[in-house]
């Protein structure tokens, strides 16, 4: 795995956020990276993580506008509409 810092950019996507989490997480989980980029690992992922609830709330604010503000409860797998 690279070494490299983490970068300021807005991500691409949710998607993108995410897997560029998960690689952050890789490396300091392993110890791959020396004490200063761990510090910035970790900023670039808490910048991550705000940018991913941003995404996460405007979707659902989508949700609730298609829904007429109404959630309806979720029926789960068992049944099945015919």
């Amino acid at each position: 795995m690279s070494k490299k810092l983490p970068t300021s950019t807005q991500p691409a996507s949710f998607e993108a956020a995410m897997a560029e989490l998960s690689e952050l997480v890789t490396q300091m989980e392993a110890g791959e990276l020396p004490l200063e980029a761990s510090v910035s690992a970790y900023q670039r992922g808490s910048e991550l993580i705000k940018y991913c609830a941003g995404q996460l709330d405007k979707v659902e604010q989508q949700v609730k506008v298609l829904d007429a503000g109404l959630l309806k409860p979720y029926a789960g797998d068992d049944e099945v509409s015919a």
